[in-house]
């Protein structure tokens, strides 16, 4: 039952940084650089659209450039891939 509560509070803190990003309150640069516990274990690619101007094929698109796989967590991007995908972002 622990384990399920505290999955369900990730979901919920994810849908709000989502909300966030979309609104721009929060910068996806700024999650990249420093994520919160509860995104270590998002797809990046599930972050990076949830920002604006942010689709699915662009979100492929930049995070081939900067050689990320899609399937990579936000919290297992090594610092070349952190700083890559920073600089092509603020593009």
């Amino acid at each position: 039952m622990e384990a399920l509560k505290r999955a369900n509070h990730v979901r919920s803190q994810r849908a709000s940084l989502k909300a966030e990003l979309k609104r721009g309150s929060v910068a996806i640069t700024d999650v990249i650089q420093d994520p919160p516990e509860y995104v270590q274990t998002a797809k990046i690619v599930d972050v990076i659209m949830a920002a604006p101007k942010y689709g699915r094929v662009k979100a492929a698109r930049v995070m081939e450039r900067c050689r990320v796989s899609p399937s990579k967590t936000v919290g297992g991007l090594s610092e070349r891939q952190r700083r890559d995908l920073i600089a092509a972002l603020e593009e």
